[in-house]
């Protein structure tokens, strides 16, 4: 969802910036184009390395014998929360 907004702000933003000629006494429109799309830039890096951040697995598995009985146990751990840093 965030990654759409980006894109959202950004196409306003650039519609602001380069399509529209009008002109209004108590805003400059180009430059909240210019910072509409600033900020849609911003939101979509953002989303996209949160989606590659969650998107990372570790899975582990382990194999040992049991020394009671000599039979092989084998132990799986998967996990998909990211990484800490």
């Amino acid at each position: 969802m965030s990654l759409g907004l980006g894109i959202v702000l950004f196409v306003i933003g650039a519609i602001l910036a380069f399509a529209l000629n009008i002109s209004v006494d108590w805003i400059d429109l180009q430059l909240v184009g210019y910072i509409l799309m600033g900020a849609g830039v911003v939101v979509a890096l953002v989303s996209i390395v949160f989606l590659v951040r969650r998107r990372r697995s570790v899975s582990t598995t382990q194999t040992a014998v049991d020394p009671a009985t000599g039979e092989r146990v084998t132990r799986n751990e998967q996990s998909t929360t990211p990484d800490e840093i």
